[in-house]
């Protein structure tokens, strides 16, 4: 049998790549991993998202950001591309980087798939580091449903969502989120 060898990456080396490549990569301490493209729907509901929350925190210390910036994880040596963040203030970003941020309080990632598992596992343990992180939501693409997570003093709390009646009150920005909104556009097979 033969094996292949995993070519392993530095960080300055994952950087120049990705600033020529025209898909997204993410970055897992040595590994350059492509990101899937995206379905319609996923494209409606992390546009949905982001717009609404632009809308509703404009003129406040909040601002969303969409899936085009990376978050970096020190202590895991990660870069990833979540589909929306929340900053409360200015983004902190990865000195001297400017396409690389530090500090989201709010972190959406609407679910594929082939990232499901590792959006409510690894990566979730991975965010869990970045000491601004507080709120968290995973978003279904094929049915009304929504996990979210948030940071309280004695752990992360869960609270579903599954009625496009419903609304989530996000703690970390101060506002509803109706899941009427999240999935406006979105046809149900």
């Amino acid at each position: 049998m033969v094996s292949t060898i995993k070519r392993r990456y530095s960080l300055d080396e994952y950087r120049a790549i990705e600033e020529k490549t025209e898909g997204r990569n993410e970055y897992r301490d040595g590994e350059i991993v492509p990101m899937p493209g995206g379905t319609l729907k996923h494209s409606r509901i992390s546009g949905n998202i982001f717009a609404f929350l632009k809308f509703l925190l404009r003129d406040t210390q909040f601002e969303p950001i969409n899936s085009d910036l990376r978050l970096w994880i020190p202590e895991h040596r990660r870069g990833v591309y979540p589909d929306v963040m929340v900053f409360e203030g200015e983004p902190q970003l990865n000195d001297p980087r400017l396409d690389e941020v530090l500090n989201p309080i709010l972190i959406v990632e609407v679910l594929s798939p082939s990232t499901a598992d590792y959006d409510r596992q690894s990566k979730f343990r991975m965010y869990r580091s970045i000491l601004s992180f507080s709120e968290y939501l995973l978003v279904e693409q094929d049915e009304p449903f929504i996990e979210r997570y948030s940071k309280k003093d004695q752990g992360w709390l869960l609270s579903d969502f599954n009625s496009l009646e419903q609304s989530i009150f996000l703690d970390s920005v101060g506002v509803e989120l109706p899941l009427g909104e999240i999935y406006r556009g979105v046809v149900f097979e």
